[in-house]
């Protein structure tokens, strides 16, 4: 992408990014429905230019994308897809790339909210290499001529049970919806997708009372330093852990609230 796409698509990752943050968000759904507006758009070749036309104003082409998909797709992916809409981009091409690598990203969150990401990077990595290593198997991925639904009952008879549902997913997304790209572009581009999130760690921090900035400044620096990157806080308030901070980095929790020393202390006490 060039000049103005580059910079609409940079805007679009962080509204994504502070979407899937917020575990309220399911991030699996999100994708499926950036998924399903990228196919609508791709083949609606007239609408996307539509939405990407300079001489329309952000806010006509954000209220079209609104009444379009409003009522079809849940209101996180509308503001998702209206916010990129109000953006210019140099090619109305490049509009659909953006949404399908959001809807690429959010599959990814969920797998790095559950943490799977790892998994689901190595997953991808070995089918690449399945796909390598058998011509048939990758013919019969390819081919223009057979139905994308034979295709993706394929990859889910290949993985299914064998591998995280994310994985199967971003495969049979890919496969059924190639968009003109290489099955090798694909899964590269999954990969890579999957190691930039793999870099970037989301701690959500719950305590009695909002922490102050500066507390927030010393816990970043200090989780940072305890795992070697750079970590986004989300902050979160629940009275009921009575003082202290919970912190939780995918699986791993650090509690050192109050609430949990009183538990550990009754435990004691009772054995």
């Amino acid at each position: 992408m060039n000049g103005a796409s580059r910079e609409a698509l940079a805007s679009a990752r962080e509204r994504l990014d502070a979407l899937t943050d917020n575990t309220t968000v399911d991030a699996a759904k999100l994708a499926e429905e950036l998924a399903a507006v990228t196919a609508l758009l791709d083949r609606e070749v007239s609408l996307r230019r539509v939405l990407t036309d300079p001489a329309q104003s952000g806010e006509a082409k954000a209220e079209l994308a609104g009444r379009l998909l409003g009522g079809q797709v849940g209101g996180e992916t509308v503001d998702l897809v209206s916010g990129m809409v109000r953006s210019r981009w140099s090619q109305s091409r490049d509009l659909v790339d953006g949404i399908e690598e959001l809807a690429y990203s959010a599959d990814l969150a969920a797998a790095q909210r559950s943490g799977a990401l790892d998994d689901v990077e190595d997953e991808l990595f070995r089918f690449g290499r399945i796909v390598s290593s058998s011509p048939e198997l990758r013919s019969a991925l390819v081919d223009r001529r057979a139905d994308n639904a034979a295709k993706a009952e394929l990859i889910r008879s290949l993985l299914g049970g064998r591998a995280n549902a994310v994985t199967e997913r971003l495969v049979v997304r890919l496969v059924a919806q190639p968009r003109g790209r290489s099955l090798e572009a694909g899964l590269d581009a999954l990969s890579k997708l999957a190691a930039h999130r793999r870099d970037r760690l989301v701690a959500v921090v719950t305590s009695a009372v909002p922490i102050s900035e500066t507390q927030k400044q010393r816990l970043g620096a200090a989780l940072t330093s305890l795992y070697g990157r750079r970590v986004h806080l989300n902050l979160d308030v629940d009275p009921e852990v009575l003082g202290g901070v919970q912190v939780r980095i995918g699986d791993e929790v650090i509690n050192g609230t109050i609430a949990e020393r009183l538990d550990e202390a009754t435990r004691r006490m009772a054995g």
